[in-house]
């Protein structure tokens, strides 16, 4: 868990402790930023009482930048941390995976059991380079009632992930000063690479205040929907998440639903048995367009919609299942869509 100056930090470790189902299975540390003393007082407070492990990154100092980047330093901070957090993480505590979340994050009954049934997929499946706990088009009128559903996606999201130590030596040489996030979605670092993701988020945040200055946190996060139901994910068939099984059924899902246009999406809205649709986009302004009017987030990273997978982005529209999809002869992003 990353935390720098929020005393909250026990709101996100209570769910952490109250969930966890093995203590040796899923040792937690908390790698602290900021020196802050008094969350430490807390974090000190579960090493005490629960064993947990905490480390402080010693390097708190402020980082200097010419004048039009001074309003960005606190990703300059929050990229440092990263970097010696994860090195700490996979060399000195030489663990070969790390799930990674934050000191705002709440946590849903199943998260421990999400990343536990889908890491053998990461760890064999070239293909996948994370397991994400996040859905960036999660609000509630999004998603449907299916805990169990979950997705291949060329985006990544953050907010709750799991990688390996074999991604960490390939990134973390180069790993970025600042924005690390966009920095992973970039062609260079993704190679092509995806991460799975649920129909409904495993994490939801309630840190209103932060470097984005609660922006964000007040136009979509706060509207995330929070998985509550316990879902045995390692007790499911999780083999048609492999690529070349899925590629196959969800392009044929996608591609035989029949088309629509946004505006006879909504004018058929709320309908009884509303069968799944496919609304297609050819151009960047066509996807925004559409975007906006169906009330999913508009826009790209790296070319890349969010929560795209072959261009498709998938979510409920007033109880029916979209595709909001490119043609069926789509061979790639486009890295100037932006």
């Amino acid at each position: 868990m990353f935390a720098c100056n929020r005393v909250t930090v026990s709101r996100s470790l209570d769910r952490l402790l109250k969930y966890r189902p093995d203590a040796k299975k899923f040792p937690i540390i908390v790698t602290q930023d900021c020196g802050h003393q008094a969350t430490a007082t807390v974090i000190q407070k579960y090493v005490s009482a629960h064993g947990i492990i905490h480390i402080k990154q010693p390097d708190v100092s402020d980082i200097k930048l010419p004048w039009p980047q001074r309003k960005f330093a606190g990703y300059y901070k929050i990229s440092r941390h990263y970097k010696w957090a994860l090195d700490q993480v996979f060399h000195k505590f030489n663990f070969s995976t790390v799930i990674i979340v934050e000191d705002d994050l709440d946590i849903s009954p199943d998260f421990y059991e999400y990343f536990a049934a889908t890491y053998p997929l990461l760890h064999l499946e070239k293909e996948l380079w994370c397991v994400s706990a996040w859905n960036d088009n999660g609000k509630a009128n999004l998603v449907s009632e299916e805990p169990e559903k979950l997705y291949r996606s060329d985006f990544f999201p953050g907010l709750g992930w799991m990688i390996e130590k074999s991604l960490w030596l390939e990134l973390g040489p180069k790993w970025p000063q600042a924005f690390w996030d966009d920095w992973m979605r970039h062609p260079d670092q993704r190679k092509g690479r995806e991460c799975i993701r649920p129909e409904i988020c495993r994490t939801s945040t309630f840190g209103k205040k932060g470097v984005s200055n609660g922006l964000f946190y007040e136009k979509h996060l706060k509207f995330i929907k929070l998985n509550e139901q316990l879902v045995p994910f390692s007790k499911m068939d999780l083999s048609y998440l492999k690529k070349e099984r899925y590629d196959t059924e969800f392009l044929q899902e996608v591609y035989n639903s029949p088309e629509m246009t946004v505006t006879e999406v909504v004018v058929s809205a709320n309908k009884p048995k509303l069968h799944p649709v496919r609304v297609t986009y050819k151009t960047k302004d066509e996807y925004k367009a559409a975007a906006k009017k169906l009330g999913i987030m508009d826009d790209y990273k790296a070319g890349v919609p969010r929560g795209a997978y072959r261009g498709v982005v998938s979510f409920v529209f007033r109880g029916r299942r979209i595709y909001l999809s490119p043609p069926s002869t789509w061979k790639n992003y486009d890295p100037t869509w932006s």
